[in-house]
C-alpha cells in the first residue's frame, strides 16, 4: 500500500512487524505488499499483545496469510483490497480465562462448549457468553492458526448450551491432476453405420468407414497438462504439499507418418502425410500409412465386407462368408472367407479353409494347409504348403503337397501329389500317385494348332505346284532347244553379236533365212523362260511364308515337358488340346477347372503305368518309357 493511502490512517503503534495492519474508520486492513509470512508475524504480534480482531473477514484473513481461498476484492480502480476485520479491540486477560484448550484428534481440533460467567463489580459472579471473534484469537495464540469453523463456532456459541463441537479442521492437500491427451478430430473414430451405396440402398454386410483415413496436418490428439494440485494445511499453518501430477511425453503416441507440434495453443499430435489411422492397442502408437492394420479380425460384428483403396494386414481371422477386397492383402490367422487383391501380393500366415484366396494382378502364398479352398492367381505365382481338396490355377504354381487337388497352370511343380489331376505346359512332379478312390491324372496342355498346320500344308501344296510347273516349263525349253535348226541358230547367233565370228557378204543371206526360220521358236523359247522365272519367285515367297507359319507355331506350342520322378500306383498322362487364342485357359472359374481336368473326354493318351519314372519334352518329343 502506498504512503499516500497510508497517511491519512493511524498506523497501529506497535514496535514489532504489525506495521503492516492499519486501521481505518472503515476497518481493518493489511498491507497488500506484505502479504503471507511478514503478515503472520505481524498478526501473531498483535495477538500476543492482548488484541483480536473484531468483525473478523476470517476467508480473507486466511487467503492473505496463506494464499488459501478465493481471490482477493479489488476496489473501483482495480486495486488490491485486503480488509480483514472491523476494528482492532483488547482482549483482556479475564476473558481470555474464559477460553478453555481444545483437544486435537486426527486433523481436527473439538471444544466442549459450556455456559460461562464472568465475575461482577461486585465481587460476585453474571454470566456471559464467549465471542466468536475472541475464540478464533485464542486458538490463534494456542497454536491453531488454520481451519477454523467460524459459522460452527458462531453456532455453538449462539445456543448457549453444552456440547462438543469441531472448531477447526485440518486442510489435506489436493495432488495434481496427470497430464493426459485428449481427441481433437472425430476422424479417429470409425462407423459402423451400414454402407449407403450409390443408389440409396443400405448394403448391410458392409459398414460406412471401418478404417478412418486423415490428411497430412490434421491434429489429432493434444497434450493436456499436468497440474500442480493445490496444498493443504495443518492446523498450526504448516503447508502440506500437494504431489504435481504425473507427466507424460506425447512423443511416445507418435510412430510412422505422425509427429509432434508444439503451438500456442498446446503441444498437438499431427498427421505428417496422408493416409489410414493405424493404433497399436498394445502401445497406443499411432501411425498413418498406406498400409491399413487391423487387429478385430473380419466378421459380421467387427467390419462387415470390406472394398479397400489400399493395402491391408489383418492380424484377425477372416470368417466365413465375409470378403476381402484390396491391393496388396497379409492375413495372419486363419481364413475362412475370401480374399480377393487387385495387384500387390496376398500372404496368408496360417490355414487358408473352406474360403478362397485371388489375386487379379500378383501372386498368392499360403504358408499353413489350404483346405477345400479356391486359390487362382492368373497372372502370378502360387506357392502352398499343403492342399487337400482345392482348386488351384496360376501361372506358375508351386506345391509341397497336393491331395485330391485339381490344379491348372502354365509351370507347375507338385512335390508330392496323390489323386490330383494336374495340368501345365511344363510339369514337374517328384512323386505322384492315386488317393483312395481318386485317380492320379497328368495333363499336357497342348495348343490346337489345327489351323497353323493346314495353313502351311495349304503353302506346302502351292510350292509343290510351283515346282511342278517350273520343272515342266524347264523340259519345253530343254526339246526346244534340242531342235537341229535351232540349236545352230542358237551356236552362231552369239559370237556373230559378240564380233567373234564374221559373216562374208555371201554369208549373210543365209543366215538371214535361218533367222526367219528359228524366230517363232526363240519367241516360245522366251515365253517359257519367263513363265519358270516367275514360277521360281512365287516358290520362294511361299518358302518365306512357310517359314513364318513354322515360327509361329513353335512360338504358339512353346517349351513343353512333363517330368514324373517316380510313380507310385496307377497314373494317366494325357494331352489337353486348347485354343490360346481363346484366352489363357487356367484364368477360368474353379468349377470348369475342376469339370475340365476331371473328364478325359477329348484328350490323347501318352502314358499310362503304375511304377517307374516317365518324361517328354517337347524339344525332343520321345518319351523314354
Amino acid at each position: 500500500m502506498s504512503d499516500v493511502a497510508l497517511s491519512s490512517v493511524a498506523r497501529f503503534v506497535s514496535d514489532g512487524p504489525e506495521h503492516c495492519i492499519v486501521r481505518r474508520e472503515d476497518g481493518v486492513y493489511a498491507d497488500p505488499e506484505a502479504l503471507g509470512t511478514t503478515l503472520v508475524a505481524a498478526l501473531d504480534s498483535l495477538l500476543r499483545a492482548g488484541h483480536y480482531l473484531a468483525g473478523l473477514d476470517y476467508p480473507i484473513l486466511i487467503k492473505a496469510l496463506y494464499g488459501h481461498g478465493p481471490a482477493l476484492p479489488r476496489d473501483a480502480a482495480g486495486r488490491v483490497q485486503v480488509r480483514i476485520a472491523a476494528d482492532i479491540r483488547p482482549f483482556t486477560p479475564a476473558r481470555q480465562a474464559l477460553y478453555r484448550s481444545v483437544k486435537i484428534t486426527d486433523g481436527q481440533a473439538e471444544y466442549y462448549f459450556e455456559p460461562v460467567v464472568e465475575p461482577d463489580p461486585d465481587g460476585g459472579e453474571r454470566p456471559t457468553a464467549l465471542d466468536a471473534d475472541e475464540f478464533v484469537a485464542d486458538m490463534w495464540v494456542k497454536g491453531i492458526r488454520f481451519g477454523a469453523d467460524v459459522a460452527a463456532i458462531a453456532e455453538a456459541i449462539g445456543k448457549g448450551a453444552a456440547g462438543r463441537y469441531v472448531v477447526a479442521r485440518r486442510l489435506p492437500p489436493v495432488d495434481g491432476d496427470a497430464a493426459r491427451v485428449e481427441e481433437v478430430t472425430n476422424e479417429l473414430h470409425r462407423s459402423d453405420a451400414p454402407l449407403e451405396l450409390a443408389n440409396g440402398k443400405l448394403d448391410l454386410m458392409s459398414f460406412q468407414n471401418r478404417f478412418p483415413q486423415v490428411r497430412m496436418g490434421t491434429r489429432l490428439l493434444r497434450k493436456v497438462p499436468r497440474t500442480a494440485g493445490s496444498p493443504g494445511f495443518e492446523l498450526t499453518g504448516i503447508p502440506l504439499l500437494a504431489e504435481i501430477g504425473k507427466d507424460l511425453d506425447l512423443a511416445a503416441y507418435a510412430a510412422e507418418g505422425t509427429g509432434i507440434d508444439v503451438v500456442p495453443a498446446g503441444e498437438f499430435l499431427i498427421a505428417r502425410r496422408d493416409g489410414f489411422l493405424n493404433v497399436d492397442p498394445k502401445s497406443s502408437r499411432i501411425a498413418i500409412s498406406d498400409k491399413i492394420v487391423s487387429r478385430d479380425g473380419v466378421s459380421a460384428r467387427t467390419t462387415g465386407n470390406l472394398n479397400l483403396s489400399g493395402d491391408y494386414e489383418e492380424f484377425g481371422e477372416v470368417q466365413e462368408q465375409r470378403t476381402i477386397e484390396g491391393d496388396s492383402i497379409t492375413v495372419h490367422a486363419d481364413v475362412y472367407g475370401h480374399v480377393l487383391s487387385r495387384g500387390g501380393a496376398v500372404r496368408l500366415e496360417r490355414n487358408l479353409v473352406g474360403g478362397s484366396a485371388r489375386n487379379m494382378n500378383g501372386g498368392v502364398r499360403v504358408l499353413g494347409v489350404a483346405s477345400s479352398a479356391t486359390i487362382q492367381a492368373a497372372k502370378g505365382d502360387v506357392v502352398l504348403g499343403r492342399a487337400e481338396n482345392c482348386v488351384i490355377s496360376g501361372a506358375r504354381i508351386r506345391v509341397e503337397t497336393a491331395i485330391n487337388c485339381e490344379i491348372m497352370g502354365d509351370d507347375v511343380e507338385v512335390t508330392h501329389a496323390e489323386g490330383s489331376a494336374i495340368a501345365g505346359r511344363r510339369v514337374r512332379i517328384g512323386r505322384a500317385a492315386p488317393w483312395k478312390q481318386g485317380e492320379m491324372l497328368v495333363y499336357l496342355l497342348r495348343p490346337d494348332c489345327a489351323r497353323i498346320d493346314d495353313a502351311m500344308a495349304q503353302v506346302r501344296e502351292r510350292i509343290g505346284q510351283f515346282g511342278k510347273l517350273a520343272a515342266r516349263h524347264r523340259a519345253s525349253i530343254e526339246t526346244l532347244t534340242a531342235q537341229p535348226h535351232l540349236s545352230k541358230y542358237l551356236k552362231i547367233a552369239p559370237r556373230i553379236r559378240s564380233g567373234d565370228l564374221v559373216l562374208k557378204p555371201e554369208q549373210v543371206p543365209q543366215f538371214q533365212r535361218m533367222t526367219d526360220t528359228a524366230g517363232p521358236a526363240l519367241k516360245e523359247l522366251g515365253r517359257l523362260s519367263d513363265e519358270a522365272k516367275k514360277l521360281d519367285a512365287e516358290r520362294q515367297s511361299g518358302m518365306a511364308v512357310l517359314g513364318r507359319l513354322e515360327a509361329q507355331r513353335y512360338d504358339r506350342v512353346g517349351a513343353a515337358q512333363i517330368a514324373l520322378e517316380a510313380i507310385a500306383g496307377e497314373v494317366q498322362v494325357r494331352a489337353l488340346p486348347y485354343e490360346p487364342d481363346l484366352g489363357c485357359i487356367w484364368d477360368q472359374g474353379p468349377r470348369d477347372i475342376r469339370l475340365r481336368l476331371r473328364d478325359a473326354i477329348g484328350t490323347e493318351l501318352l502314358h499310362a503305368g503304375r511304377e517307374g519314372a516317365w518324361a517328354w519334352d517337347s524339344a525332343s518329343a520321345v518319351s523314354p518309357g
